[in-house]
């Protein structure tokens, strides 16, 4: 799908500078990064994992670095775009590769990396690439250890810095110190955390003049106070600076410093703590600063940017992943307002649910599908006719791809569903293009609801890319005999973890009038059923129906349940245009309900007259347009008339 640039020209809360790397995550836990075989693939280094973590509550949020001109590159600043982290400051360095890193979790006290930095591009950057009418837009700016290591980004921080100061903003020293980025450390020993070297400590003093607040670990306080006394360090760091000190301690949550350095610890600032099970420490600091940055740059007391720095670190350690395992503002909003959390966070299916439906990318207001994704209609059709084989399919459903861009003109309002048997082609096509893609699973008219592909749902999706939102149609009513439901709740549960699994978004169609009498409350019932499963779908897609309370019904069912669901589609099944335009009548009014996803209305007239060779290629393309458009039209204009009303 196509991405929304965030280059823009308002103010900002916070820029962040400094490394931005591609992290690529062991799959396998608790073994050695030696024997792990798949990796997961996220932004990552501590400057950009704080500026998502910023954006996600609800911060205004730019960063300052460089990425190569790379696939990974691209990676990083599409996913930036999607987090909606202003990316101005990002340039592209066409001599360097994007950094990499290679992580893993062995267990709750080792977790080994790897960085892969020798001359990468955010290494590159240099006082020439700062932009001081980019600084000038932001309230604060967040420099990092890391940055200080080498001449050219040392230089480039302290330029931004002292740019900063200069308009009266507030500068942020994210410690954040990796003995390896300071060649102490062998390279595979990129987790050590602490070295001492008088050195490093000078290098990190020098821009104490300059900062507001300084954020670190006692390790960290111990490098930068050049003592492992924590007391002593805090006192040395004291004399250089009169900013905030901010000392992160784990489990034991933090202590803020504003003014002299007591004799210990506890008699700092402190915020509510959380015991919570350390699963994976990784990126736990960077959502720390970004939790505590949410209130100290929106002038709460620090308490509070204690407590909420507290909770975004223990949200962050309970998960796998750094930048995706920050929290929302909702997200943590419902983390305090509740005690009574399991240890081991990662198991309560509220608090993942909320994380997943509050930090999709993206807002939907409208969408209009064109369905292709039949197979066993086109099977049919093969058969009637007596000519064309699957070949001429495959190129049919090419064609309906170019019929939808030529209407949607690059609109991501626009999707198409397709099928990987016969719409293969299609979809390699349209990964270039910025349209919703949606791909069935299921083995057609199957009940009790069966899959296609391994037996192992979650090895399927993984090879597909992970912008397809999967989609499975279910024939269910509420009164199918127990037996029934019973194995098509099993299978439904079954898919709805596989796509959390693999990080797909799931579209459920719901089809219950082939299989009892319909009332209008009758796919309300199905829905009500399926969320007490434990089952969120992104995305449901419904039969049409005439009747506005139904779909009063449909929306307050899914808004008891998940208010943050996607919406809801209108499928075709096959109707006149006139029946179809009588339920977008009906529909238009819930605002869940965000457009349609309709097929053989559209396209299987179309379809007859190709594959019987009474059309070419260029007059089918033109009339599956045609037909598309006429529903586009008339949806848009009766929604516009009803939202008006």
């Amino acid at each position: 799908m196509s991405h929304k640039s965030h280059r823009k020209s308002g103010p900002l809360d916070l820029i962040t500078i400094g490394r931005s790397s591609v992290d690529l995550y062991g799959e396998q836990v608790g073994g050695r990064l030696e024997d792990m075989l798949s990796f997961a693939k996220y932004v990552g280094g501590s400057p950009t994992n704080t500026a998502v973590g910023a954006a996600r509550l609800g911060l205004s949020a730019g960063l300052i670095t460089k990425v190569g001109a790379d696939h990974m590159g691209r990676f990083i600043c599409e996913q930036l775009e999607r987090e909606g982290v202003e990316t101005t400051g990002v340039l592209t360095d066409t001599d360097r590769l994007t950094a990499l890193v290679i992580l893993g979790i062995r267990d709750t006290e080792s977790f080994p990396l790897i960085f892969y930095r020798e001359d990468c591009a955010d290494m590159a950057l240099d006082e020439a690439d700062i932009d001081a009418t980019f600084i000038e837009r932001a309230g604060a700016l967040l420099i990092n250890g890391t940055h200080l290591s080498q001449p050219g980004v040392r230089a480039a921080s302290l330029k931004a810095a002292r740019l900063m100061k200069a308009k009266g903003g507030r500068v942020i020293f994210d410690i954040d110190y990796r003995p390896v980025l300071w060649g102490l450390a062998g390279k595979d020993n990129g987790e050590d955390r602490f070295i001492a070297n008088e050195d490093v400590t000078r290098a990190l003093q020098d821009v104490l003049p300059l900062v507001d607040l300084v954020v670190g670990t006692e390790e960290e306080i111990h490098i930068l106070g050049g003592t492992t006394d924590t007391i002593a360090a805090l006192r040395t760091i004291r004399d250089a600076t009169g900013a905030l000190l901010v000392c992160k301690r784990g489990a034991l949550g933090c202590a803020a410093f504003d003014g002299a350095i007591p004799d210990s610890l506890d008699e700092g600032i402190v915020g509510r703590g959380f015991a919570i099970e350390v699963f994976n420490v990784l990126g736990a600091g960077d959502a720390f600063m970004a939790g505590f940055l949410r209130g100290w740059l929106r002038d709460e007391p620090l308490s509070i940017c204690c407590e909420w720095g507290n909770a975004c670190g223990a949200i962050v350690v309970s998960r796998h992943g750094c930048a995706p395992a920050m929290a929302s503002w909702t997200e943590l909003e419902h983390f305090l307002s509740r005690n009574d959390w399991p240890h081991r966070l990662r198991d309560s299916a509220d608090l993942e649910q909320l994380h997943w439906s509050t930090n999709r990318v993206g807002e939907i207001d409208e969408l209009t599908v064109l369905a292709i994704d039949h197979r066993s209609q086109f099977d049919d059709l093969l058969e009637e006719l007596g000519t064309g084989d699957a070949a001429h399919v495959a190129r049919f459903k090419a064609l309906a791809l170019a019929a939808v861009d030529r209407l949607a003109k690059g609109s991501s309002n626009f999707g198409l569903l397709l099928d990987g048997r016969y719409g293969a082609r299609p979809l390699e096509l349209s990964a270039e293009m910025p349209y919703w893609i949606g791909r069935p699973v299921e083995v057609p008219g199957s009940r009790p609801i069966a899959f296609e592909g391994h037996a192992d749902l979650a090895v399927s999706l993984r090879e597909w890319p992970s912008h397809h939102v999967v989609k499975c149609l279910v024939f269910y009513h509420p009164d199918d005999p127990p037996e029934m439901r019973a194995a098509q709740d099993r299978e439904i549960l079954r898919l709805f973890d596989a796509c959390r699994a693999t990080r797909h978004e799931l579209l459920l169609e719901i089809i219950a009038s082939r299989h009892g009498p319909i009332s209008m409350t009758t796919v309300a019932e199905v829905i009500d059923h399926i969320y007490a499963l434990g089952v969120y779908p992104d995305w449901w897609k419904l039969e049409p129906a005439s009747d506005p309370a139904a779909w009063a019904h449909v929306e307050a069912a899914i808004a008891r349940h998940d208010p943050h669901c996607r919406g809801v589609v209108l499928l075709g099944l096959s109707e006149p245009t006139e029946t179809l335009l009588a339920s977008f009548a009906a529909a238009a009014p819930c605002r869940i309900v965000k457009g349609f996803a309709v097929g053989r209305t559209i396209w299987h007239d179309v379809a007859r007259r190709w594959l019987d060779g009474e059309i070419d290629d260029a007059a089918a393309e033109a009339e599956l347009a045609a037909n598309f458009g006429h529903l586009v039209d008339a949806w848009q204009r009766v929604r516009r008339s009803k939202v008006a009303a």
